[in-house]
């Protein structure tokens, strides 16, 4: 997927996504140090498995926890 920097707004970028041009805020940081406005970005998505893993941990302990609570 394509984006474009359209433009810095205090410590966060606008960058325009794909043909219909969704805005996105993205901090400066997250960005290469040399990106300007008018930048091309290539935008990826990976599968974060440990992440969702940790998550779905952290769910089902909170219903543990409310299983016990009306127990």
């Amino acid at each position: 997927m394509k984006a474009v920097i359209d433009r810095f707004e205090g410590t966060l970028a606008v960058v325009l996504v794909g043909s219909e041009e969704i805005q996105l805020y993205v901090p400066k940081d997250e960005l290469p140090a040399e990106a300007v406005e008018g930048s091309w970005l290539t935008i990826g998505f990976a599968l974060d498995q440990q992440g969702e893993q940790r998550q779905r941990q952290k769910i089902q302990n909170l219903l543990d926890k409310l299983k016990h609570k009306y127990e």
